[in-house]
């Protein structure tokens, strides 16, 4: 009887290592977080000068970077218990009730209105120089490899190169973080932490739904 693999086996992820993701492939990851803007509410000229500045954002990157947007339904369980917390703290009878009907309204407005909230990131790779003929793969190569369940063999990364990839890897970041502040969309990087939360969700998107999240200790 073949021998039934760990979840962990399918993950092409090796490791995360001070915010660096690194794949099984031996390349190197960082994940920026980037803010929205309203572009339907911006006039024509300001349209226009946001496209101009987005297609210069991309003209001047010698390298390749990846762009994800992830949709996940609004989890309003924290703010209700907060709001259910005022509610049994409030020495007003009134706004006691009040506090309790406007809980039951949203409540119900979420539970019958499917709401979403939209995330959006810049993934940016470097890969190793004696790795540098192999595929040059973002957040959506990990998922066909996820998906497809092909064989991966770990390639690792030493720790004495480490330090000297990693500060490629950021002044690429910088890079882009740089050249798109023009288009008015600001971006941070993910920590550890955030990395984890990340792919922990994206692997188990019912969990966070329901407002569980890992814990981590870094």
């Amino acid at each position: 009887m073949a021998k039934a693999l760990s979840s962990q086996e399918f993950v092409p992820i090796k490791e995360i290592r001070d915010g660096i993701l690194i794949t099984d492939d031996g390349n190197l990851h960082m994940i920026l977080m980037a803010s929205s803007l309203n572009f339907a509410l911006r006039s024509g000229e300001e349209q226009e000068a946001i496209t101009a500045q987005y297609q210069n954002f991309l003209n001047s990157l010698d390298f390749s970077v990846q762009i994800m947007i992830q949709s996940r339904r609004l989890n309003i369980e924290p703010y209700l218990e907060t709001l259910r917390e005022a509610e049994r703290n409030q020495t007003n009878d009134l706004l006691k009730i009040q506090t309790r009907e406007y809980v039951e309204f949203v409540r119900t407005f979420v539970s019958n209105t499917k709401i979403v909230t939209k995330s959006f990131y810049i993934v940016v790779t470097f890969v190793p120089p004696l790795l540098g003929i192999g595929k040059k793969e973002g957040l959506g190569g990990i998922f066909k490899k996820f998906m497809g369940g092909e064989k991966r063999i770990p390639k690792q990364v030493a720790d004495e190169k480490f330090e000297e990839y990693r500060a490629q890897l950021w002044q690429r970041a910088e890079t882009v973080s740089g050249a798109i502040a023009s288009t008015g969309v600001r971006t941070v990087p993910l920590n550890t932490e955030e990395l984890v939360e990340l792919f922990y969700g994206l692997f188990n998107p019912g969990e966070l739904e329901r407002g569980r999240a890992p814990q981590v200790g870094i």
